[in-house]
């Protein structure tokens, strides 16, 4: 069975929880996902939110290091379920609640999503140049 790996070290250089990544650059379906992780551990998604720079279905799955260091790890109802599920293992949980990020995230999926989806209609040149690349590594996204 596919376990989840550690966050990365940071980041990924387009991670929605990134305060310096463009609006706009990931689809708005993946935006409206982000604020879920902010309700109580009860009404969460059972999903662990996975790292964007990997096919969602890639050989491997890694634990989005923007997701874990904006949340806390403790109150994730997704950590809990996946150790139960036998898809993340405890020591992997714990990197997750542990992990601090180097660089400045959102203090919430609320305001990441927020700002990701207010220049999704005419992202900035910058964000269009952040699209190509992710569109030449990920093979299985849709058109955003």
């Amino acid at each position: 069975m596919q376990k989840f790996e550690p966050p990365a070290p940071r980041p990924c250089a387009s991670c929605p929880y990134r305060q310096d990544v463009p609006s706009g650059v990931w689809a708005e379906s993946e935006y409206r996902k982000l604020p879920a992780y902010d309700a109580p551990t009860g009404y969460q998604p059972l999903k662990v939110f996975q790292c964007h720079q990997l096919d969602h279905d890639a050989s491997r799955m890694r634990v989005c290091a923007g997701w874990a260091g904006c949340h806390d790890g403790d109150e994730l109802l997704a950590l809990r379920a996946a150790v139960r599920q036998g898809v993340m293992t405890a020591e992997v949980a714990e990197a997750v609640r542990d992990y601090v990020s180097p660089v400045a995230l959102f203090r919430s999926g609320a305001q990441a999503a927020e700002h990701g989806l207010a220049q999704l209609a005419a992202p900035d040149p910058e964000a269009v140049e952040a699209i190509a690349k992710i569109t030449r590594v990920r093979s299985d996204l849709p058109d955003r």
